[in-house]
């Protein structure tokens, strides 16, 4: 049985977990990834979270995986080759730390500007992030055993969010800022 879903109050260290961690990747990958961001709720001011850091690089290629892939081993992260999800590679905190989630995505790819767009929409709309983090409260005590269950459960809401954050995009002309590290 896994952990326990856990959603945790905002907690204003993310920010600076995420400096340090950003540092520590861009001294190891240099060039090799074009962008480092924080992304996932714990990048969003005020909004509650399972206190996983979530990062994204962004890479010119997945060839040759051992581009990105040797570094962040170096930095004692594990790659996890059966991730199903072949829009992007996927590692986790090395053995012992605390939780960390890499997605190593294409630079100007899809599923790089859908996470910078749902992180920078709910960054400027606290009501939204709010909303989104009670709902998320919600599913995990609904599925507080079930990661599946919960994953499947708050995507319908994720999609009210990113629908709004198209709307927003295409309003602002919406372009991701700086890289993050």
């Amino acid at each position: 049985m896994s952990d326990p879903i856990l959603i945790a109050d905002y907690d204003p260290d993310w920010p600076r977990l995420f400096a340090e961690l950003g540092a520590r990747l861009r001294a190891a990958l240099g060039p090799v990834a074009m962008r480092i961001d924080h992304i996932g709720a714990t990048s969003i001011p005020g909004m509650a979270s399972k206190p996983v850091t979530d990062v994204q690089i962004s890479v010119a290629s997945f060839e040759p995986l051992a581009a990105f892939k040797a570094p962040l081993e170096t930095l004692g992260f594990v790659h996890r080759a059966d991730n199903p999800d072949l829009s992007k590679r996927y590692f986790r905190e090395p053995p012992g730390d605390r939780r960390m989630h890499l997605h190593v995505r294409l630079a100007g790819g899809w599923s790089e500007q859908f996470a910078l767009l749902f992180r920078d929409y709910l960054r400027a709309h606290d009501e939204d992030a709010a909303w989104y983090g009670t709902i998320k409260r919600d599913l995990a005590e609904q599925y507080r055993d079930d990661r599946g269950g919960y994953t499947a459960a708050k995507t319908p809401y994720l999609w009210e969010i990113m629908q709004k954050a198209d709307r927003w995009a295409q309003e602002t002309g919406w372009a991701p800022g700086p890289s993050d590290a």
